[in-house]
């Protein structure tokens, strides 16, 4: 016996029924003032999708992960209509952030980094801190997105409800790194995360970014440094706090101490990283839990020391002068080079520079012009 009952989403009025059609009663985000936009058989989201700072900064602040998260994101956001959202929300977080530990983690390649902020972190969360691990990817040219994926290399640690995981693609820009790392860390303290782990991709100049937005900050290093110190830049090794020789456990141990030994020999003549503060080498195991403790109690003495002082608090101090002359500098070099006269311009000075008609100074001067009488 034929039946011919028709399914619910049946319209007889389409003759491309065979597609569901959507019907009235899907709505959006319902702290949204926007709904999404039935026609047809699709649904189409409005693009700026409002979002109440208000309502998602009292959800920060309250705990909510998924809130917090979805604030990152606005922050992390390159849209020019999410930028005034984004910084609406960090206003209404500032009063919350700052009372954190800031730490900033890099290290050698091979040496460990992702398996030694699990285990740090983890022994942490069990010490009863709330911990995020930031971490700094590397961006794929071809997606944009992150390459390296942190929460598939901590799984232990992104299952722990008082730890929080966010890979951050830094854009392939060390410029949006420096910004928005800032941001999200105010958004994770205000969400009552009180250590903040930051690590580097490793790449040379993020060292020096990373260092210039944390208090506290240490080299992961392997044994056999009598290799390793030839090659590693003296430049790194002043920035760092500590240098913690990883992997010392099994037959690898006793080298472990030695490199220990020699590093501290070599920091005893370096200039420290901070004032007061002698930067100091240790072994560890991240991979049987070995020497963490130690770790976390010379970053509660360089803590303890640096507040009494007073150094911690002018670093922090000069950290976000320096964060306001770079977000100053890049938003000059943003609002140049979008600028019509400069984009018709450009091209023809940069030919002729090129092919060594003109003196690059005239050219830059010749821009700069054009520029400026844009402006009046």
């Amino acid at each position: 016996m034929k039946n011919d009952k028709k399914p619910e989403w049946y319209d007889p009025g389409k003759a491309d029924s065979f597609s569901s059609t959507v019907k009235p009663g899907v709505s959006g985000d319902p702290r949204s003032n926007e709904r999404p936009v039935i026609t047809g058989r699709f649904v189409k989201k409005k693009t700026g999708l409002k979002i109440n700072p208000d309502i998602l900064a009292a959800d920060i602040r309250a705990g909510n992960r998924t809130a917090l998260a979805k604030g990152i994101t606005l922050i992390e956001s390159n849209a020019e209509h999410d930028f005034q959202t984004a910084q609406a929300l960090l206003q209404r977080l500032l009063p919350e952030s700052g009372k954190s530990i800031r730490i900033g983690i890099t290290g050698v390649p091979g040496a460990g980094k992702s398996t030694f902020i699990e285990s740090f972190g983890s022994y942490l969360c069990e010490m009863g801190h709330k911990v995020a691990v930031l971490a700094v990817d590397p961006t794929s040219s071809l997606t944009g997105g992150s390459i390296l994926g942190d929460k598939t290399r901590m799984e232990k640690l992104a299952r722990n409800p008082k730890a929080f995981i966010r890979p951050s693609p830094s854009g392939g820009k060390l410029g949006g790194v420096h910004r928005k790392t800032r941001e999200t860390m105010l958004a994770c303290e205000a969400a009552g995360f009180d250590v903040i782990l930051v690590e580097t991709v490793g790449v040379g100049q993020s060292e020096v970014i990373v260092r210039d937005m944390v208090d506290f900050f240490m080299l992961l290093v392997l044994t056999g440094a009598g290799d390793e110190l030839q090659g590693m830049k003296k430049g790194i090794m002043e920035l760092a706090d500590a240098v913690i020789v990883n992997k010392a456990d099994g037959p690898n141990e006793q080298a472990a101490k030695k490199t220990r030994e020699e590093y501290n020999r070599i920091l005893h003549f370096l200039q420290p990283a901070t004032k007061g503060w002698q930067t100091v080498a240790l072994t560890s195991s991240a991979l049987q839990n070995k020497g963490i403790d130690g770790v976390w109690d010379t970053i509660k003495g360089f803590v303890g020391n640096t507040k009494q002082s007073g150094v911690f608090e002018d670093r922090r101090r000069s950290q976000t002068k320096e964060w306001l002359n770079d977000l100053i500098i890049d938003q000059l070099q943003m609002n140049f080079f979008q600028h019509p006269a400069i984009k018709s311009l450009l091209p023809k000075i940069e030919n002729e520079v090129i092919s060594g008609n003109r003196p690059v100074a005239s050219g830059v001067d010749e821009l700069f012009n054009a520029f400026f009488e844009a402006k009046i």
